[in-house]
């Protein structure tokens, strides 16, 4: 796949809180109804490592892309793989449940890299899904509504170079400079001998 192109216009920032990916973006794509502006490509998550994001996949700041993919039970890329940790959290609409988020940290062979993975999943993916494997292996009529829910959409970030909370609360994201500035303003707080 060539340099991914989304042809946006001048000073277009790209910060979708976890909720506006569920219902906006992820609910959208899953459900075959255009996105407006279809911005966000869809790549094969194993084909790619997190440094090759670049020019595939829509940056939405400082390092930063977002990208769909299909759901995938195994995440291994061309150099590592994608390995969940914590928890997975509820998204909600309202006080509705639309979706879930699952964090998930790159490995390059044994060792954890920096890199982070937000992959945002429908709620009723997970409920069909768990559905699937309960039934019986005679019927392979497949569901035209479980087909759609096989969609994802990812977030992928490099932690050393940004603050994670900037998604949580839809604030701006901080560039490495910002924080290396910021540090600075913590230098001038400590009093100097005289």
């Amino acid at each position: 796949m060539g340099d991914y192109d989304a042809d946006l216009p001048p000073g277009f920032r790209f910060f979708p809180s976890d909720e506006e990916l569920v219902v906006h973006f992820l609910r959208r794509k899953a459900s075959h109804l255009p996105c407006q502006p279809n911005i966000i490509p869809t790549l094969d998550l194993h084909l790619f490592d997190p440094w090759d994001l670049n020019g595939n996949a829509l940056q939405g700041g400082n390092q930063v892309w977002y990208f769909f993919s299909r759901n995938a039970q195994h995440r291994a890329t061309p150099s590592g793989c994608w390995s969940p940790v914590g928890i997975s959290e509820n998204i909600t609409n309202g006080d509705q449940h639309v979706g879930v988020k699952k964090t998930l940290v790159f490995f390059f062979g044994e060792n954890k890299t920096n890199w982070v993975m937000h992959e945002y999943h429908l709620l009723d993916a997970i409920n069909a899904s768990t559905s699937n494997t309960r039934r019986s292996s005679s019927k392979k009529r497949s569901n035209p509504r479980t087909e759609t829910n096989k969609w994802i959409i990812c977030r992928v970030y490099d932690s050393s170079c940004g603050s994670q909370s900037s998604f949580q609360d839809g604030g701006r994201e901080l560039s490495c400079l910002d924080e290396v500035f910021l540090s600075f303003d913590d230098l001038d707080e400590v009093s100097l001998p005289d």
